[in-house]
């Protein structure tokens, strides 16, 4: 009898375990959390999320290029609202990297500074738009490994854009680590999480100097594609902030 109350509670256990395990990996998402399926299109789950994307779904119409987001299928690396706010900034703060920001230049150059996302030229919107929109539907599996400190073993691979520009697409296989035991920590190579990079290439010639974005969140499915979102905080809008800021304070002249 004590025998079979023994085996009873095992198997109880290990059921238990099971459905912690279940829920576990039903929220977890390699590179972020995220909703898998979304039921409607890629403008459609950017309108969804008004605190995330709110700015991006602005200069997408503003750039033509709604319909694209509604019916096209692609994958889009999805930049954050909060680079658009950097790289805009504002005329006449101090704060530290403001001075980088294209208001502070264009009110230091006494030229008619940006208040509304409209007053930028919709070309320009549209121009780096293009960078994050690659043709077909990818997800995090169906990227290629890469290793940034073996480039030459793990390279990920470089994919073109619908702007005609080159980036660099891998997934980074961390090592897995157990540190329960202080005296013996325990690393696994490339048994770990794994996280989407994006690294773009300003010039094909070039082919070393990368522009390297993480993602924060990986593998959401509208109904005409795939949106990975970059991590803002170590990301510029654009991937070259100094690109997009050259090209307004040109069309500011």
């Amino acid at each position: 009898m004590r025998q079979v109350k023994i085996i009873g509670y095992a198997l109880l256990t290990m059921v238990l375990f099971g459905i912690v395990s279940c829920k576990k990996d039903a929220y977890y998402k390699d590179g972020g959390l995220a909703q898998a399926k979304f039921d409607g299109s890629i403008m459609d789950y950017l309108d969804s999320k008004p605190r995330e994307f709110d700015s991006i779904a602005t200069i997408i119409r503003l750039a033509g290029l709604e319909e694209d987001f509604k019916t096209k299928e692609f994958t889009f690396f999805a930049p954050r609202d909060e680079n658009i706010r950097k790289m805009i900034g504002s005329a006449k703060s101090n704060a530290p990297g403001n001075q980088s920001s294209v208001n502070w230049l264009l009110y230091d150059l006494g030229r008619d500074t940006i208040k509304t996302l409209a007053d930028v030229d919709s070309a320009i919107w549209r121009k780096y738009l293009l960078r994050y929109m690659f043709n077909g539907k990818r997800k995090l599996m169906d990227y290629p490994q890469i290793d940034f400190d073996l480039l030459n073993v793990y390279k990920g691979q470089n994919y073109t854009s619908f702007a005609n520009t080159v980036s660099n697409i891998g997934v980074v296989y961390n090592d897995a680590i157990n540190d329960s035991d202080k005296n013996n920590i325990t690393r696994l190579k490339y048994m770990g999480y794994r996280q989407l990079y994006i690294s773009y290439i300003p010039d094909i010639s070039r082919p070393n100097d990368w522009r390297s974005c993480p993602v924060a969140s990986s593998d959401i499915q509208p109904d005409n594609g795939v949106v990975h979102v970059i991590d803002y905080t170590k990301a510029q809008f654009g991937f070259n902030q100094s690109d997009i800021l050259l090209d307004i304070l040109e069309s500011k002249r």
